[in-house]
């Protein structure tokens, strides 16, 4: 199995030049599915840190990036919706939120704010013990002991030290939420009116904003806290590679 990517063919959410050159590196397998970025793509084409994968390498041998409060090794692993990046000797922590287009962006926090991240429920299901199982956005499972107050659509915030629940948001009318996909995608609003829609088709969702709103689909909305707002207008944002980054010329294979 080839190791590279054909840019053409990125999924829209890659902060990629599609034209600069044929390939660029491939996700391994992990979270965040097919959308998920590879590290080596944040480090060299977002954030401007590395200039090569030789360089990625040695960052990641010295231990000195993060994803979500785990030392990583693998340039190629995904990065997606919501993941925390922090890079100690920078002291600087990134989350990764939904930008214009639905491609990836991130957003500077302070350290208190990268010790947890934010997950979607798409998923929940009785264990044996009597626990219950959550399935989050990302693919990542925890078990909770009192599962009747989630429901699928809440957001929760996760400890990375332990796996806590430390906040819940539920999927409800006034809630905050962002959407992360489709036209819409970053923009912040409350929910006005959850449409249920008969059969298999998704449900609507309407936004309301300050001066109008927006229309979407569930699927496409996260519910969020308002420190997600503050950090949006408080934070720096990291450029992305469409605002003016490009990959060098290292052979066509980003190697």
């Amino acid at each position: 199995m080839s190791n590279h990517q054909k840019r053409l063919s990125v999924p829209n959410s890659w902060p990629v030049e599609r034209k600069t050159q044929t390939f660029t590196v491939k996700a391994d397998a992990g979270p965040h599915g097919e959308d998920g970025v590879p590290l080596l793509i944040v480090l060299r084409d977002v954030l401007g840190y590395v200039d090569n994968r030789k360089e990625a390498r040695y960052a990641l041998n010295e231990g000195s990036v993060r994803i979500n409060g785990e030392t990583l090794a693998d340039e190629s692993r995904p990065v997606g919706m919501f993941d925390i990046l922090s890079f100690a000797e920078r002291d600087e922590h990134y989350r990764v939120f939904p930008g214009e287009g639905g491609r990836l962006a991130l957003t500077a926090i302070d350290e208190d704010a990268a010790q947890s991240k934010l997950g979607k429920i798409v998923g929940k299901r009785d264990v044996p013990g009597g626990d219950t199982q959550l399935t989050l956005h990302d693919g990542q499972t925890l078990l909770v002991e009192d599962g009747t107050e989630y429901d699928g659509g809440d957001s929760i915030v996760v400890a990375n030290e332990d796996d806590e629940v430390v906040a819940h948001f539920e999927y409800e009318e006034g809630a905050l939420v962002t959407a992360v996909d489709g036209q819409h995608a970053g923009e912040i609003g409350e929910i006005d009116e959850i449409q249920v829609t008969p059969g298999s088709n998704d449900n609507n969702v309407l936004v309301s904003q300050d001066d109008n709103g927006f229309e979407t689909i569930e699927e496409y909305v996260v519910v969020i806290d308002e420190n997600f707002t503050d950090d949006e207008d408080d934070g720096e944002t990291a450029p992305d590679a469409e605002a003016g980054a490009e990959t060098p010329d290292d052979g066509g294979d980003d190697e």
